[in-house]
C-alpha cells in the first residue's frame, strides 16, 4: 500500500528541499519518493525558464535603467552615458539620445568663448559644438556606439581630440584649440579641445584605447586619425613622412604623423577615424 493511501501528506512537507518552493502537482509522487518529487519539481522549473528565455519580460528586466549611484557620470554600458543632472554640464551636441526630468539644452552661445574661438570653430565644423544641459534629471548620451570612459580629473590639464569628447562638468575650464598647420586637415586633426581643473569628463573611442608614456628620450609618434587624448603639457608636433608621402601618395594619412616630445603620455585607439572627409 502506498503511503498516501494511509496517511495524509502534510503541506510542509510539500516544499521543495533544495529551493523551498511549495507546489501541489506531484502529491503522488512526494508520497513514493521526496527525492524524486524535488528533481521533477526543478526540472520543470528549468524548462519553464528555457520556455520564456526570450520573453518581453526578461528583456525588459535585462535592459531596464540601473541608478548605480555613482554619481554625476554614470555608465549604463560601455556605450551609452547617465548624467546624473542636478545643475549644468556640457555635453557633445547631437550626443543626447533620451532623458527623464525636467531638462533643457541650449546650444553654446556663439561668443561665449570669445571671437577667437568663433574663428576656429568656423574652420573646424560642426566637431566642436556643444550643448548645455541644464536641470533635473537623467541625460543619456551615446555616439556611434563608441566605447566611453569616464575620467575624474584633480586639478590637472589633457588635451582631447574633438571628436572624442562626450560630456564634462562645467567646473572644467575648456579651450578649442588648433594645429598650427592648416594640412593636418587633410590628416583629421586639425583641432582639440584643452581641459584643465577639476571635475570629470567623458571621452569615446572605437574599442579599447591604450596609453603610451612620452619622454625626452623616447618621443611617440601617432596617426592623428587614431590619437584620443594627451596630456596637457604636451603640444603635437605635424609631422611629415616623405619616404610614406612618396611611397602611398599625396592623400594617405599615414604621410602625415603627430610627434609628442617632452614628459607626458597620448592615448590611442585601434581605428582610424577620419572625421574630416566624412563630414565632406
Amino acid at each position: 500500500m502506498k503511503p498516501s493511501e494511509t496517511q495524509p501528506v502534510p503541506l510542509e512537507s510539500l516544499h521543495c528541499r533544495w529551493c523551498g518552493t511549495f507546489s501541489t502537482r506531484s502529491m503522488a509522487l512526494w508520497a513514493c519518493s521526496p527525492t524524486l518529487f524535488s528533481f521533477y519539481h526543478h526540472d520543470l522549473k528549468d524548462l519553464t525558464m528555457s520556455e520564456r528565455r526570450y520573453s518581453l519580460d526578461r528583456f525588459l528586466e535585462k535592459t531596464r535603467d540601473k541608478d548605480l549611484n555613482q554619481g554625476l557620470f554614470e555608465l549604463e554600458s560601455d556605450r551609452m552615458l547617465d548624467i546624473n543632472l542636478n545643475g549644468e554640464v556640457w555635453t557633445k551636441m547631437g550626443s543626447m539620445i533620451a532623458y527623464t526630468g525636467n531638462v533643457k539644452f541650449e546650444r553654446e552661445g556663439i561668443l561665449s568663448q570669445g571671437l577667437g574661438n568663433l574663428l576656429k570653430k568656423a574652420v573646424s565644423g560642426e566637431g566642436t559644438a556643444l550643448t548645455k544641459v541644464s536641470g533635473k534629471g537623467s541625460v543619456f548620451c551615446a555616439d556611434s556606439g563608441k566605447k566611453i570612459t569616464i575620467l575624474e580629473l584633480q586639478n590637472e590639464a589633457i588635451c582631447v581630440n574633438g571628436n572624442d569628447l562626450l560630456a564634462f562638468e562645467m567646473s572644467l575650464n575648456y579651450n578649442i584649440k588648433m594645429m598650427k598647420k592648416m594640412t593636418a586637415m587633410l590628416a583629421g586633426g586639425l583641432f582639440n579641445i584643452r581641459l584643465e581643473g577639476t571635475g570629470m569628463v567623458a571621452i569615446t573611442s572605437h574599442y579599447d584605447p591604450i596609453t603610451l608614456p612620452v619622454t625626452p628620450h623616447q618621443p611617440v609618434v601617432t596617426d592623428p586619425n587614431a590619437t584620443v587624448l594627451w596630456s596637457g603639457q604636451l603640444e603635437p608636433q605635424l609631422k611629415t613622412d616623405v619616404q610614406f608621402k612618396t611611397m602611398l601618395g599625396r592623400g594617405s594619412g599615414e604621410s602625415l604623423q603627430f610627434l609628442f616630445q617632452g614628459h607626458g603620455f597620448v592615448v590611442v585607439q585601434p581605428y582610424e577615424e577620419v572625421v574630416f572627409q566624412n563630414q565632406s
